[in-house]
């Protein structure tokens, strides 16, 4: 894989992660429809869909057996995201299924 398409990989998986954590921020406390239309809500919108964009992109350039597990990334982003940013509790498990998920990426990125 190139370091071109590697590159739009990560961001593409970065912008999905802060999309998914803006959706959870705009998405806090609110108990209406109109609730969710919020700055954080369309911020989240406007990070997943150039993400997305990105995704197509690389997806256009490389195998899917390639691309596909960068999936994963983004649920990892997304959980540490949630420790640090959000406050979230872990548990010394939770991380160790964390770095596995890493694992199983440099296997399948590297083979």
């Amino acid at each position: 894989m190139s370091a071109r398409i590697l590159a739009f990989l990560l961001a593409g998986t970065l912008l999905a992660a802060l999309g998914q954590l803006m959706f959870k921020v705009g998405a806090t406390g609110r108990d209406t429809l109109a609730g969710f239309i919020n700055v954080s809500i369309l911020g989240g919108l406007t990070a997943y869909g150039l993400g997305t964009l990105l995704w197509i992109y690389a997806l256009s350039k490389a195998p899917l057996t390639l691309v596909y597990p960068f999936t994963a990334l983004t649920f990892v982003i997304v959980y540490l995201l949630g420790i640090f940013w959000l406050g979230e509790s872990t548990s010394t498990r939770a991380l160790l299924g964390v770095a596995l998920v890493l694992l199983g990426l440099l296997l399948i990125s590297t083979a």
